[in-house]
C-alpha cells in the first residue's frame, strides 16, 4: 500500500460526497492520505470546507471565488473571503481564476475577482490556487504582473508556459487527466517540470484517473497517477508521493 499520499485539490463540500461524506473523510488515512486542501468556490463553498478542515485534523482549507462563481458576487466579498482566511486551518486563497471556456461571467469581471484576489493573498502572505481554462495569455499576464506564490492547478498549458510558471516560482498542479488515453501532451509537460515544483491533486469529485475513470473520484485515487507519472519521471511512485508530498507541505506552509 502507498502512503504520504498529499491531494493539493479537492472538493469534499461537493453534493456528490452527501451521501457516506462522514464514512469516506474517517477512511482516507487507511489508505495513505496524510493531508487533502478542500477548496473553495464562493462563500458558502468556503465555509463548508472551513467546517469540514475544523473536523478532521488532516484537511485544510482555500477560500476564494471561482471564475463560474461570480454570477450575484461583489468585489466587497471578498471581505468575507479575508475573514475566513485568517482560519488557522486556511492555506491559501483559491479557487480563483479565468475560465473561458464556460463564461459563467464576462472576462472583465473575472479578472477583476481574481486580481482583487490576488492581492489578498499577497496582503495575507497566502499562497493561491489558480484556475485556468483555455485563458493561457490572460492568466499568465496576470501573474507575471501581480507576482504570486503558489499552484496552478489542473495544469493544461504548454511546455514553455509550464517552464515560465515555475520561472514565477510557483507550482504545477498534475490530476487524474495525466492517466487518460490522450494525455501525451500532458504527459510531455510533465516531463519538463523540475520535481520539486510538481503537486498532485484530485479535483474530486471530477477526474476520476484512468482505471476508474468516469466514478466519483478521491483522494486514495492518487497512486494511480502517481504510477503514470513516475514512469515518465524515472522514480518509483512512492518516491513521487513522498516528494510531492514535501513539495504541498513547502507551498502550503505546514
Amino acid at each position: 500500500m502507498y502512503s504520504n499520499i498529499f491531494d493539493t485539490h479537492s472538493h469534499y463540500d461537493d453534493k456528490w460526497f452527501d451521501s457516506d461524506r462522514t464514512e469516506l473523510l474517517g477512511s482516507l488515512k487507511e489508505k495513505g492520505v496524510i493531508n487533502v486542501v478542500s477548496c473553495g468556490c464562493d462563500l458558502k463553498s468556503s465555509r463548508d470546507n472551513m467546517a469540514l478542515a475544523e473536523k478532521y485534523d488532516y484537511i485544510y482549507f482555500a477560500a476564494g471565488f471561482h471564475p463560474e462563481n461570480l454570477e450575484g458576487a461583489k468585489l466587497s466579498d471578498i471581505d468575507e473571503i479575508e475573514k475566513m482566511a485568517s482560519h488557522e486551518k486556511c492555506v491559501a486563497i483559491g479557487e480563483i481564476g479565468l475560465d473561458y471556456h464556460w463564461m459563467a461571467s464576462p472576462k472583465e469581471v473575472q479578472k477583476e475577482f481574481f486580481e482583487a484576489q490576488i492581492e489578498l493573498s499577497k496582503k495575507l502572505g497566502l499562497p493561491i490556487i489558480v484556475h485556468d481554462r483555455e485563458a493561457h495569455g490572460d492568466t499568465l499576464d496576470l501573474l507575471r504582473r501581480t507576482k504570486p506564490q503558489g499552484i496552478l492547478h489542473c495544469f493544461s498549458g504548454s511546455k514553455e508556459m509550464a517552464q515560465e510558471i515555475i520561472r514565477l516560482g510557483m507550482y504545477i498542479g498534475l490530476n487524474g487527466v495525466t492517466t487518460f488515453k490522450n494525455a501525451r501532451k500532458s504527459l510531455e509537460t510533465a516531463r519538463s517540470i523540475p520535481i520539486e515544483r510538481l503537486v498532485l491533486e484530485t479535483d474530486c469529485p471530477y477526474l476520476a484517473p484512468t482505471p476508474v475513470r468516469g466514478t466519483r473520484n478521491d483522494s486514495s485515487n492518487i497512486p494511480y497517477i502517481a504510477e503514470v507519472l513516475a514512469k515518465e519521471l524515472g522514480v518509483t511512485a512512492q518516491e513521487l508521493l513522498d516528494i510531492t508530498a514535501q513539495n504541498a507541505k513547502r507551498v502550503y506552509r505546514l
